[in-house]
C-alpha cells in the first residue's frame, strides 16, 4: 500500500476510526516542524477495514497559506501501512510530494497531446517538455531569490513573462525592463550566470 494523503476528517480518509490518542513526536530539526502519529481504520464499518498508520505533520504557515481565522497551523496528513521510523516515513512521503508535482507539471504540457498513433510524434511530445521543464527549472536555480524551488506556471509568470522592449542600440540589441519591475534582479543574475558559461567551440 502506498502513502494516501488526505484531511483529518472522516470524509477524507472514509469511514474510519481512530484507535488512540495521538502520539506528538516533537523535531525541531525537521524544518520546525512537528510531526505526530496514531492508529486509524479505514473503511471501519466494511468487510474491506484495514488499520493502517496516520502521520500527521504541522508546521506554521508560510507566506500565502490561506487559513481560517485564528488558525495558527498548516496541518498535513496521510495514511501508511509502512514499517520504520514516523520522522523517516514523514520526510519520505514529502518527497514523493516533490516527484508529483513535477508529474503534474509535465502531464499539463505536451503529455497532454498523447497518445498518437505515431511514435515519433509520441517521443517528441515526451522528449521535448521535459527538455523545457528542466531548462526551465535550471534557469530558477541561476535567478536565484525564491525561484529555485518554483512551478512551472511560476517562473513563467514572473520570470519567462517580461514587460520589456526589445531596442537596437550601437548596432547591439538591448533588453529594456520597467525601473520598478520586482524581478529585475532575480533576471539579471539569469542572464549574466548564462552569458558567462564558456562557449562550445
Amino acid at each position: 500500500m502506498s502513502d494516501s494523503a488526505g484531511s483529518l476528517g472522516q470524509e477524507g480518509l472514509g469511514a474510519g476510526r481512530l484507535e488512540a490518542d495521538p502520539v506528538l513526536v516533537v523535531h525541531p530539526g525537521v524544518s520546525g516542524a512537528d510531526v505526530a502519529e496514531t492508529t486509524f481504520t479505514c473503511f471501519a464499518h466494511t468487510k474491506s477495514r484495514l488499520t493502517v498508520r496516520l502521520i500527521v505533520r504541522r508546521v506554521r504557515p508560510t507566506p500565502g497559506s490561506q487559513l481560517a481565522l485564528f488558525t495558527s497551523y498548516d496541518h498535513h496528513a496521510f495514511v501508511t501501512d509502512r514499517e520504520g521510523d514516523v520522522l523517516e516515513i514523514e520526510a519520505d512521503h514529502r518527497r514523493h510530494a516533490v516527484v508529483e508535482q513535477t508529474i503534474a507539471e509535465l502531464k499539463s504540457a505536451g503529455p497532454a497531446h498523447l497518445p498518437s498513433d505515431r511514435f515519433t510524434a509520441n517521443a517528441a511530445w515526451l522528449a521535448l517538455p521535459v527538455v523545457a521543464h528542466n531548462l526551465g527549472h535550471a534557469i530558477g536555480i541561476l535567478a536565484g531569490h525564491d525561484l529555485p524551488r518554483a512551478t512551472a506556471a511560476t517562473l513563467e509568470r514572473t520570470l519567462f513573462t517580461v514587460p520589456g522592449r526589445l531596442v537596437h542600440t550601437a548596432r547591439r540589441l538591448r533588453l529594456r525592463l520597467p525601473v520598478r519591475w520586482p524581478r529585475t534582479d532575480a533576471y539579471s543574475e539569469a542572464v549574466q550566470a548564462i552569458t558567462a558559461l564558456p562557449q562550445r567551440r
